[in-house]
């Protein structure tokens, strides 16, 4: 079974229902609340882990009970969590989400110990990141940690995946050898400056992220499916529809059952209609790491 690599973030998720958003200044009455694990990082660890990967996950919790929770909840997923490192001087993150009745979401994130996720706290880890081929990362955490994570990725040859949200702008040292990149519509506009509107445009946007120096480029397009522009080929790949209830995790869903399929020698066509099937299911559970399918799930699953 490959080992894998997931660096990036944890948080707790606050989740409330609502049957529509307010507007600014408007206080409404809202429906269920929930507390979830959450962060990106920790939704595409467990994302992998429930598939069968054997994963390692780094990040940094706080000292506080929700960092205690979060530990010991990726402990019960079987994820090897020697690289989650605990600051006294940080709270742990915390996202609060307000999911609407069509299951779209808004998401507000204290970003807490996240932060504090530092180049020393890699090169601490040099041992559990050395025992893997594959690692893969967010923009939860800070810029100077991934330009150092991508660095070492070069020269250990590792195959780096960046799913590079939420957006910023990032040295062009990250890009370099990149093994893929897999944004968003509005994430590659950030990134490239090219707005998607078509065919061509997606195209132009591949070109600029490949002249950059990055091998593998996929841009997720919703429930319209994605753009993939790989080893093997390129051209849109569908989604799965499904009745949509709480879209919190999906990309973070998709991102970790990719990789748990490539570093399982699966093609790039299989590994796309896998880790498409896992965020379908996703979206039709409430929470971020709840939300995220075992095997039986996705074998058993009919549209």
């Amino acid at each position: 079974m490959s080992k894998i690599v997931i660096v990036g973030s944890s948080n707790t998720d606050m989740v409330l229902k609502t049957a529509r958003f307010p507007k600014p200044g408007e206080t409404i009455i809202g429906g269920d609340f929930f507390v979830f694990q959450g962060g990106k990082g920790a939704n595409q660890a467990v994302a992998a882990a429930r598939l069968g990967s054997n994963v390692a996950f780094i990040c940094k919790l706080g000292n506080d009970e929700f960092g205690k929770s979060a530990i010991q909840y990726y402990r019960n997923e079987g994820i090897d969590v020697r690289g989650v490192f605990v600051d006294n001087t940080a709270s742990t993150g915390v996202a609060v989400i307000t999911v609407n009745e069509d299951g779209e979401n808004s998401i507000v994130v204290a970003s807490g110990a996240n932060n504090h996720l530092n180049v020393e706290d890699l090169q601490n880890a040099h041992g559990i990141m050395e025992s893997s081929d594959w690692i893969l990362t967010q923009l939860e955490i800070p810029v100077a940690t991934i330009e150092y994570l991508a660095g070492y990725a070069r020269e250990y040859r590792k195959k780096l995946i960046l799913n590079p949200a939420p957006a910023t702008t990032l040295p062009s040292t990250v890009y370099e050898g990149l093994f893929l990149i897999t944004p968003n519509e509005t994430e590659t506009e950030l990134l490239t400056g090219v707005a998607i509107a078509n065919e061509d445009s997606l195209k132009q946007a591949v070109n600029i992220f490949k002249n950059r120096g990055v091998h593998n480029v996929i841009i997720t397009l919703g429930n319209r499916g994605a753009y993939v522009d790989c080893e093997e080929f390129s051209g849109y790949v569908d989604s799965f529809k499904v009745k949509s209830v709480d879209t919190t995790a999906a990309g973070d869903v998709f991102n970790g059952a990719l990789l748990d399929a490539l570093s399982k020698n699966q093609s790039w066509k299989d590994a796309l209609s896998f880790a498409s099937k896992a965020a379908a299911i996703s979206v039709t559970k409430m929470g971020a790491q709840p939300s995220a399918p075992t095997m039986r799930e996705i074998n058993n699953f009919v549209m």
